[in-house]
C-alpha cells in the first residue's frame, strides 16, 4: 500500500498477521473482517501510514452493510455474487467508486462477497511499477536495482526470488 509523504523513506518491513487477530463484525446477513483500518466500529492491529479502511464483507442475499462517508475515497471490488447500490445492481468483477459524501448502504441481491476499501486522499501523486508505489520515478528505479541485485531482505519462511517482469510493464501514474 502506498506510504503517506511523511513515511514514505521508512525501512521496509513485513509484519504476518494471522486471521484470527482482524476483527470481524457480524449479524444479520454479514460478515465482514476488518483487514486494515478501522470501520463499522472495529479496527485492525495491522499498522497503516494514515486513516483508511480495507474490509473483505460476505452478505447472505437481502442483508446490506453500510459504508458511512467517513473517508473522501470509497471503494467496493466485488468478488462474487451481486450487489445493489441506490437501485442499480452490479455483479462480480466490477469495481465501484463512490463520491465524497454519500452516504451508502450496500444490499447483496445474492449471496455476495465483496472489498471495501477507502481513506483521505494521497499527499501527492504516486507512480505504481509492479510491487513498488513511490512519488518520485527515481525511487522506483532504485527499487529495480535493488531488487535485481539480491538487496531486499526476503520475506520470512519463504526463500523463493521472483525476479522483475520482462518485459517491464510501464510505470501509472496515479492519480
Amino acid at each position: 500500500m502506498a506510504l503517506s509523504g511523511k513515511d514514505e523513506e521508512t525501512a521496509p518491513d513485513f509484519t504476518h498477521y494471522e486471521a484470527a487477530e482482524t476483527p470481524v463484525v457480524a449479524g444479520d446477513g454479514k460478515s465482514v473482517r476488518v483487514i486494515a483500518g478501522s470501520l463499522l466500529g472495529a479496527s485492525s492491529p495491522v499498522r497503516t501510514s494514515s486513516p483508511m479502511f480495507y474490509a473483505d464483507v460476505m452478505l447472505q442475499a437481502g442483508a446490506a452493510v453500510p459504508l458511512d462517508p467517513d473517508y473522501d475515497e470509497r471503494g467496493v471490488y466485488i468478488v462474487s455474487g451481486e450487489i445493489d447500490v441506490a437501485g442499480d445492481r452490479f455483479e462480480a468483477g466490477r469495481l465501484l467508486v463512490f463520491r465524497p459524501g454519500d452516504r451508502i448502504t450496500i444490499r447483496a441481491h445474492s449471496d455476495a462477497r465483496f472489498m471495501m476499501l477507502g481513506g483521505e486522499p494521497m499527499d501527492g501523486p504516486r507512480f505504481i511499477w509492479w510491487n513498488f508505489v513511490s512519488s518520485r520515478m527515481d525511487r522506483i528505479e532504485q527499487a529495480k536495482a535493488d531488487w535485481r541485485a539480491a538487496r531486499f531482505d526476503s520475506v520470512p519462511g519463504d526463500s523463493e526470488f521472483i525476479p522483475l517482469p520482462e518485459p517491464p510493464p510501464p510505470p501509472v501514474r496515479y492519480p
